[in-house]
């Protein structure tokens, strides 16, 4: 259970990625008040946590609803987050981030919450699929919870950093997070792999 809550905590952490979306939150709520700066990172993170609950408890009876099989889609999550990991190694990602934050500033939104917080940049289609892959993996109650313990757990990790956007953002500097971001990207390309390799064997039998 320990390893499942561990390799369930870094396949979020790296889709979410709250230390990438804290720098673009601070640039879209800058000029905010506190107050509502507050608000608005607490309605983001709900917001994306019922997304996320809603696929991962129905994802699978959606799928089958659509006459998809859960092997095919292990396989075709895994190759989609295998691209997001090659952007995030080469940087793709961050800059196709900062261009929609960048756009959306310029429009007159005074409240950024639910888009782009909310989605695409919290509960997108990297960390839905995962949230689906991770359940469709794991069967059982127990297993389930353990892996909705790790997205509730980077759930409040990306409200952290969301709330304290501004002081990470000086403390860690661009080249530091540039540093990370490929590093997680390493790490989510080998998991993409596992999935894709899942979806075969399953597919297989």
């Amino acid at each position: 259970m320990i390893e499942l809550y561990i390799s369930s905590l870094i396949t979020f952490f790296v889709v979410i990625d709250p230390p990438g979306c804290a720098p673009i939150y601070a640039g879209l709520t800058a000029g905010a008040t506190p107050v509502h700066t507050r608000a608005m990172a607490l309605r983001a993170v709900l917001v994306a946590a019922g997304i996320l609950l809603v696929f991962a408890l129905f994802g699978e009876a959606l799928l089958h609803g659509l006459g998809i099989s859960l092997a095919s889609f292990r396989i075709a999550g895994g190759i989609m987050l295998f691209l997001i990991a090659l952007e995030m190694v080469f940087e793709k990602r961050t800059e196709r981030r900062e261009d929609r934050a960048a756009k959306i500033a310029a429009e007159p939104h005074e409240d950024v919450s639910i888009f782009p917080m909310a989605m695409p940049m919290i509960a997108g289609p990297g960390s839905i699929a995962s949230v689906m892959l991770l359940m469709g993996r794991n069967e059982g109650i127990e297993r389930s919870l353990v892996v909705l313990a790790a997205l509730a757990t980077i759930l409040l990790l990306t409200l952290v950093a969301l709330l304290a956007a501004g002081p990470i953002m000086r403390v860690l500097g661009a080249k530091i997070e540039a540093v990370i971001t490929r590093l997680l990207g390493v790490l989510l390309a080998a998991l993409a792999v596992q999935f894709v390799i899942d979806g075969v064997k399953i597919s297989l039998l």
